[in-house]
């Protein structure tokens, strides 16, 4: 039993409180992520061993606790680095698809509403001592132990 069938049995607040996501939401994302690994394993492959509905479950579980990579994957059963790889995938195929996506700075830019943030900071230099001053340790100098 993956840990997606075990997750859906949820009511939608504690669904919500654990992926940061409702249950709506998560099936539109996984709904784009079947196509576009429908398309890639169309060409063959190896099969993977997470669903989709996993893979999506631990970037948003990543995302939400930000876990390391390999606390993750050994949750779900996975080396560090095809954590990685998995939660890389699903951040940047929900990317392109375009649905899931902030404005970028451009836009940003283009809107009437600023938000202005000023941070007032000194420079402080920090005390080390001077090479070749007296201020030294003196045991080193004189040889002593």
């Amino acid at each position: 039993m993956s840990k997606y069938e075990t997750m859906s049995k949820l009511t939608e607040d504690k669904f919500r409180r654990l992926t940061g996501v409702k249950h709506k939401t998560f099936e539109k994302m996984a709904e784009i992520l079947r196509m576009v690994h429908a398309q890639k394993k169309q060409r063959g492959g190896r099969p993977n061993k997470l669903t989709v509905e996993d893979m999506l479950l631990m970037a948003l579980e990543y995302l939400r606790e930000y876990r390391t990579y390999f606390h993750i994957g050994q949750s779900y059963g996975l080396s560090e680095s095809n954590a990685y790889q998995n939660i890389k995938w699903v951040e940047d195929t929900l990317i392109k698809n375009g649905t899931f996506s902030l404005p970028g700075r451009k836009a940003l830019l283009k809107s009437d509403v600023f938000d202005i943030v000023l941070i007032g900071v000194t420079e402080t230099p920090i005390e080390r001592p001077k090479r070749g001053s007296e201020n030294g340790i003196l045991a080193r100098k004189s040889g002593t132990q």
